[in-house]
């Protein structure tokens, strides 16, 4: 069995007794801010040493478990390669249970143990049932810490799975460390810390802090409060960097080896996976990667893909997990895979699903070649088609052609044949509860660009509902869409073309 190093992070609901699991397990408080032992609440990221007795040593990161601190459990989650997920056998599961567990899934952390806690307070079975249920094939343990019964199960249960798990000690690669805390020590400067993503830091390596491109060294190398010559991929890290202020330092930065090919990025192509139905195109959400988060608009581009356009950089590599979560309320919408870190911004079309499906299979691309001026671009060949509809499917979108502009609500249909034929492109979702044929909306768009064109520029929602003689529900929604795909833009009740929508006007609405 291998003893390469691994990261377990913890898991779920307050109160339901993650820290002192944690303490019972490896003698360490891992709430060390006195707001946070005097609240009895996590409120920031704990980090303790698990050694298995197979010679496994675990780097433990220990999370909040309160709903307002869900961005700091998914910053502490990112990295890690197994779970311990805690649900109170007085409780059960609960809401924020349900929520680390889809931060889980979204960052395809499939492998981890359930403690069952406080068992000596109330029978588990109950919990242990509704354990079971929400993560299945998963080894569920009844815990007490307070009477010890269960806590050596639940090491040989950590022991069993971490021999699953490859460690990422051995992965070659630039480092790529994503921090998590920064501090300062008198004598030594400052000192950064996170979990070893890829690669190896030694004493003495030249590293540089994204994403501002700054140069560093690495004066001393630690792990779990020890010095080591080198630390690996897959442990907790601390790097004292020679060469950097704190105040050059923030949570959220990537330390690097010098002269990776990382940069920032606005713009991400992904393949997402969401826990509910696709959110619309246009909608605004935060999106999480590494310890760095930035609200970002979606555009969807046919099937599962999206290109994510971000409103502050993250810095992200092809084949990294990203958290996407609701901005109001907060939810976690799902996750995904970064597929292309640096897109152009672009729309779908037959040859972006073609190239985003073979990135998605692992397949390598050449170099995108830029066309001379006037060059049209050679079309790629038609595979990657989406599978053939249904009869069910080719009903729906005749159902959607034959309503023109008052097509039937999504509770009519079938969300499956919807799903379909978006897919396909032969639908295209206006609201959380309105899809329209593509022909329908290409006529829309055709009348809303008459009408602008002849009025200045503008067009108002009652000027539409007259134009297509629907109700003010169905022109509110389809001008909410168009200001979404950037073929209008609002200000105040006027909708105002974008200026690629009419080159001819001059005083048109910038994009």
């Amino acid at each position: 069995m291998s003893a390469a190093p691994l990261t377990l992070g913890t898991a779920g609901h307050i109160d339901h007794g993650k820290t002192a699991l944690i303490q019972a397990l490896t003698g360490v408080d891992t709430d060390r801010l006195p707001e946070e032992q005097a609240r009895g609440i996590s409120i920031e990221l704990g980090y303790a040493s698990l050694e298995l007795p197979s010679g496994t040593r675990l780097s433990i990161v220990d999370v909040p478990g309160h709903e307002r601190y869900v961005r700091t459990m998914v910053a502490g989650a990112t990295g890690i390669d197994l779970y311990l997920m805690a649900i109170a056998a007085d409780d059960g599961v609960m809401p924020q249970t349900r929520e680390h567990a889809a931060v889980l899934r979204a960052l395809n952390v499939s492998h981890g143990v359930v403690a069952v806690t406080k068992s000596d307070l109330s029978d588990p079975e109950l919990a242990i049932l509704e354990a079971s249920e929400l993560l299945p094939d998963v080894d569920v343990v009844a815990v007490s810490v307070r009477t010890g019964s269960g806590l050596v199960a639940l090491r040989t249960a950590l022991g069993r799975v971490a021999a699953t798990v490859t460690s990422r000690a051995g992965d070659a690669g630039d480092a790529r460390l994503h921090v998590d805390r920064a501090f300062t020590i008198r004598g030594a400067g400052t000192v950064v810390t996170g979990t070893l993503w890829s690669g190896a830091i030694a004493r003495g390596d030249a590293l540089e802090l994204l994403p501002g491109r700054r140069r560093a060294r690495a004066r001393d190398v630690q792990v779990h409060d020890r010095s080591v010559q080198r630390a690996l991929a897959g442990q907790r890290v601390a790097v004292n960097l020679s060469g950097l202020a704190l105040s050059d330092v923030s949570r959220g930065d990537v330390v690097v080896t010098g002269g990776a090919p990382l940069h920032p990025t606005y713009l991400i192509d992904a393949r997402l996976e969401l826990e509910r139905d696709e959110p619309a195109h246009g909608t605004r959400v935060q999106v999480h990667h590494g310890t760095r988060e930035s609200p970002a608009r979606l555009a969807w581009l046919g099937g599962p893909f999206w290109q994510i356009r971000l409103e502050q950089p993250l810095i992200p590599a092809a084949g990294d997990r990203l958290v996407i979560r609701q901005i109001a309320p907060p939810d976690t919408l799902g996750g995904g895979v970064v597929l292309d870190p640096h897109p152009r911004k672009h729309g779908p079309s037959a040859a972006t699903l073609t190239r985003l499906g073979r990135l998605a299979r692992g397949e390598a691309l050449p170099e995108r070649a830029q066309p001379a001026a006037g060059q049209v671009p050679p079309q790629p060949p038609a595979t990657g088609e989406p599978p053939p509809l249904s009869a069910s499917a080719l009903g729906t979108e005749a159902r959607l052609r034959e309503a023109g502009f008052e097509p039937p609500l999504d509770a009519e249909l079938d969300a499956g044949d919807l799903a379909a034929l978006r897919r396909a492109g032969r639908a295209v979702r206006v609201s959380k509860a309105l899809h329209y044929h593509p022909e329908a909306i290409a006529e829309i768009k055709r009348r809303v660009v008459a009408i602008a064109g002849a009025s200045g520029g503008s067009i108002t929602l009652s000027q539409l509902r007259d134009e297509l003689g629907t109700s003010r529900k169905f022109a509110q929604a389809l001008l909410e869409h168009l200001d979404a795909e950037r073929t209008t833009i609002r200000r105040g009740d006027t909708h105002f073309l974008r200026r690629r929508h009419d080159p001819g006007r001059p005083g048109a609405e910038p994009q």
